[in-house]
């Protein structure tokens, strides 16, 4: 635990106070006191109501929904802490938004991703502290040091213990590109693993067209990073029915659950959805289905060892 003597604070923006609140219990301190609010016209505006001068200070905001207003209040307060001498300044971002535009994908398209690393830097920031990009190399766009965390190892204990000698899993990547972290999520479990063989047309529009493995009269296990609109997992659960699956559940890091996506989880045949709090969920999306496993431990535990300047990666051996 870190004590009050400790020159360590931790503030947060409105993404998501309590995931921020919760980090700050268990490292044993309270948020800092500031505001960020807007002004009649829209502008943000920061007031913070204590020193931080010479502090190490860690910034707690996702870039969730509503996606560019909480980029600019991450932004603005590095910026305040910055300019308020603080000693070092870590920006805290359980969910990096923009993670998906990480490349050209045809001509004259920007690479987002980079743009918003470059802007986090700018504004002041000394690093960074992730979890789950949705492409690793996005650690390459910082010129500052980048801490990514991984959110599997929480869910893989939850499974470990829901399916505890229970010999009729398998797990099951929902497209070949989420492979390797499958793979990964597979082995811990020491459960056979399954792929579904998918195309997308366009964006946020997939269609399965094979199921590589052997799925007949098992429950399932749905990994994927985030889940958006859910009309990649709940296409995805449906093929595994038709195709003789005993149950399907599903999880990910990051519950965006974005435009029809609380609907197509409702109707869709997936027992049970197991989501972090990178992102918070409000209570109109929540579902007796979905479940909520907090992150604030693991990133407590890195936020206390980036100050005592002791390895991070040592979390997931």
């Amino acid at each position: 635990m870190i004590s009050y003597e400790r020159n360590i604070k931790i503030f947060t923006g409105n993404a998501n106070t309590p995931l921020a609140k919760a980090i700050a219990d268990n490292v044993g301190i309270s948020v800092g006191n500031s505001e960020v609010g807007v002004f009649s016209d829209g502008e943000i505006f920061v007031n913070t109501a204590e020193t931080v001068r010479g502090a190490d200070v860690y910034v707690v905001q996702s870039t969730c929904e509503p996606v560019n207003d909480h980029l600019m209040e991450l932004l603005i307060i590095i910026d305040a802490f910055k300019r308020a001498s603080a000693g070092r300044i870590t920006a805290v971002m359980p969910y990096y938004g923009y993670a998906r535009q990480d490349r050209k994908s045809k001509a004259r398209d920007p690479i987002s991703a980079k743009l918003v690393a470059d802007l986090i830097a700018t504004a002041g920031a000394d690093r960074v502290l992730t979890m789950d990009l949705h492409a690793p190399q996005i650690q390459g766009f910082f010129n500052i040091p980048v801490d990514h965390l991984l959110g599997n190892p929480i869910l893989y204990r939850y499974y470990a213990s829901k399916f505890e000698h229970d010999q009729d899993v398998v797990v099951v990547s929902p497209d070949l590109g989420s492979v390797t972290r499958v793979r990964n999520f597979a082995a811990y479990l020491d459960a056979p693993l399954a792929i579904i063989d998918k195309r997308r047309p366009k964006a946020n529009v997939s269609e399965v067209m094979n199921i590589i493995g052997n799925i007949e009269g098992k429950k399932v296990i749905l990994v994927d990073d985030m889940i958006d609109t859910a009309g990649t997992i709940s296409q995805g659960a449906n093929a595994l029915m038709e195709r003789g699956a005993k149950e399907v559940h599903a999880c990910c890091t990051h519950g965006v659950l974005s435009g029809p996506a609380i609907e197509r989880i409702r109707a869709s045949v997936i027992k049970e959805l197991v989501v972090l709090d990178t992102i918070p969920l409000p209570e109109e999306k929540r579902l007796d289905k979905i479940k909520v496993l907090s992150v604030a431990p693991v990133f407590a535990e890195a936020i206390e060892r980036i100050h005592d300047n002791l390895s991070v990666s040592t979390l997931f051996v």
